[in-house]
Order: C-alpha cells, then sequence, then structure tokens
C-alpha cells in the first residue's frame, strides 16, 4: 500500500493555506504533513493544547504543530492571523471539520483567515480509497462564508474523496 503524489509542485505562493478533507483519522496529519516536506516545505497544523505535554510538545512543536485552544475559537483564528503576518513562509494544514469525527457543519476559521490576511486558500484531499493525496484549484474566498463553504465542499464531493474511515464527511446541502 502506497500513496500517489497528484502533483508535481506545491502552489508557488510562499503563504497559503492548504484545506484538507476528509479528515477521519490522526494519520491524516502524517499524510498531509509528509506531503508537504515532499516538496521542501514546512507545513503548519493546528493541534489541540492539550497534547502539548512533555515531551510530545516539543516534538510536535519542531514539526510545525501549533497548540490551539479549541474552547477560544477567536482566540485561535487571532493567534493563526498573527503567527501568518509575522512569517514570510507559512503553509497552514487545516481540516475544515475541525475534528476527525463525523460533523454536520464544517468550520469556517480559515476562511476568515483567509479573508483578513489575503492568503490564497487551496483544496488539499487525501483520498484513502484510491491511495491518492494532490491538491486541486486555488478558491477564492468571497465575503459569504457560507456560500464558499458550499463550493468548497462540491468540489470533495464531487471528486468523490475517502477518508480512512468512509462516513466521517458531510455537506451542507445532505
Amino acid at each position: 500500500m502506497h500513496w500517489k503524489l497528484m502533483d508535481t509542485s506545491l502552489p508557488p505562493e510562499p503563504k497559503l493555506i492548504f484545506l484538507g478533507a476528509p479528515h477521519s483519522s490522526i494519520w491524516d496529519f502524517v499524510v498531509a504533513w509528509l506531503y508537504v516536506r515532499a516538496f521542501d516545505r514546512k507545513p503548519r497544523v493546528m493541534i489541540k493544547k492539550e497534547f502539548f505535554f512533555w515531551p510530545l510538545g516539543n516534538l510536535l512543536r519542531s514539526v510545525g504543530a501549533i497548540p490551539v485552544d479549541r474552547k477560544n475559537a477567536v482566540g485561535v483564528t487571532r493567534q493563526v492571523i498573527n503567527a501568518l503576518e509575522e512569517s514570510e513562509n507559512f503553509i497552514l494544514c487545516i481540516a475544515p471539520e475541525g475534528t476527525r469525527k463525523p460533523v454536520k457543519r464544517w468550520k469556517t476559521g480559515f476562511h476568515t483567515i483567509a479573508r483578513a490576511t489575503g492568503v490564497p486558500v487551496y483544496l488539499g484531499y487525501f483520498d484513502w480509497g484510491r491511495m491518492e493525496i494532490g491538491h486541486g484549484p486555488r478558491f477564492e474566498c468571497t465575503d459569504n462564508a457560507m456560500d464558499d463553504l458550499r463550493a468548497i465542499q462540491r468540489f470533495y464531493k464531487e471528486k468523490g474523496v475517502q477518508g480512512k474511515h468512509p462516513g466521517c464527511l458531510a455537506y451542507l446541502d445532505d
């Protein structure tokens, strides 16, 4: 079992947001991290702060993890915006579902971050059914987060991506 890399390069922008869907397993982090590292770039991911205990916290920070307090969504968004603005190179890999469990509604923090910073959003995917990883087109966020979310979900639905644990990908229009 091996993954097929669907791209020969990452988008050229030094700062960008990669959405990663579907997110149904902790292994999605590993696959996405290796994908970005394969192009000699350093991915950044948000991980709940409870995982940042010694010695795991040091390891997580070294691979680009950002500790977040999921109870304070506004604080998380502000923290990531600040980190993006202070960096010359920043690839934020984020799962719009916000968790590995099935959810009815995707989170829009990535949208807020993209609109606040002007950083482009790319639609990344890891398809466990076909064992493919890659990215789709650059997505231009508008001022309507819900319409954008529907368009993004339509991309993933039409692509037919499958999570490691099928059934975890929920769409607004289902």
